[in-house]
């Protein structure tokens, strides 16, 4: 996925800001499914994983929603006494569907945004939180790695053994322990050689190799006119009518929502789709350079 990877980190962050924040703060339901469907295919593009945990996200989220709300007219059964209802169940696929958007979007978001576009973005402005953010990034592969590295160890030197799960519960809290006494030392290390090499001496510089071009000034400003439109748009006229939920589900016809409401759908389904589009044009472009080689 090259396309937002090699953009300025601004426009990027600002475009996934714009892309997660519109779906998060909506109830509409093609809103969250055009959400969803972008970062699905956002992720598939940048070849990343996890897609049967949320799948089983929102298989699970959806089930659980009737169980503690039992609001809406079609009961479907009853569950010790407690109806559970149609609209119930429509409602958690909706909530659940916004909750593994957003979990995707920030996935896309944290395999793009790397330590140190982050601290492009926030090194002139905020340069301590910026140092405190690529750190605790930086730490968490650090962590993982060295957590391995000790059980590797541990094991090897034939201190457990994971015959059971008691075993295997002493295990882990053996190389917890360890890891909090490591990532405290580590912590010193870090920050005797910072003022080692004159941490807050006096003020601060960096470099930063990246810069704006027309592509970014396009995805950014794109980014925010096409927000703009969604939320203005769903935010006045009868859009907010389209679909209810309680105390009976329903939907007006597709022939009866109105310009302003389709104006809202297709801005907001081209900005979710945006990346993936241009991802897809660099595709082809490739490939019919290639066919003229």
């Amino acid at each position: 996925m090259k396309t937002l990877d090699n953009s300025n980190p601004i426009a990027a962050a600002v475009y996934f800001i714009c892309a997660a924040g519109v779906a998060m703060f909506s109830r509409d339901p093609i809103i969250i499914a055009l959400s969803l469907a972008g970062a699905v295919t956002l992720c598939i593009l940048q070849k990343g994983g996890g897609h049967l945990f949320f799948a089983a996200l929102f298989v699970l989220g959806t089930a659980v929603n009737p169980l503690f709300n039992h609001r809406g007219s079609r009961v479907l059964f009853v569950l010790n006494n407690n109806p559970v209802t149609a609209e119930a169940l429509l409602y958690g696929a909706l909530s659940s569907a916004m909750v593994v958007a957003a979990i995707y979007w920030f996935k896309c978001f944290s395999t793009i945004m790397t330590s140190d576009k982050l601290l492009y973005i926030f090194g002139s402005a905020m340069p301590k939180l910026s140092l405190i953010i690529s750190m605790a990034l930086r730490y968490v592969p650090l962590f993982t790695r060295q957590a391995k590295t000790v059980s590797a160890a541990q094991k090897t030197m034939g201190i457990y053994k994971e015959e059971n799960i008691i075993d295997s519960i002493k295990a882990k809290i053996r190389v917890f322990s360890v890891m909090v006494t490591w990532t405290l030392e580590n912590g010193i290390i870090t920050a005797d050689s910072m003022e080692a090499r004159g941490y807050s001496a006096g003020r601060r510089s960096f470099f930063a190799i990246y810069k704006f071009t027309s592509k970014d000034v396009f995805l950014l400003a794109a980014s925010l006119l096409l927000a703009g439109a969604a939320l203005l748009l769903t935010s006045v006229g009868d859009s907010a009518a389209v679909f209810e939920f309680f105390p009976t589900a329903a939907m007006l016809p597709p022939e009866s929502w109105g310009v302003k409401i389709w104006a809202a759908y297709i801005s907001y389904g081209i900005l979710a789709m945006l990346p993936s589009a241009l991802e897809l044009e660099e595709v082809v472009r490739w490939k019919y350079l290639q066919s003229k080689i």
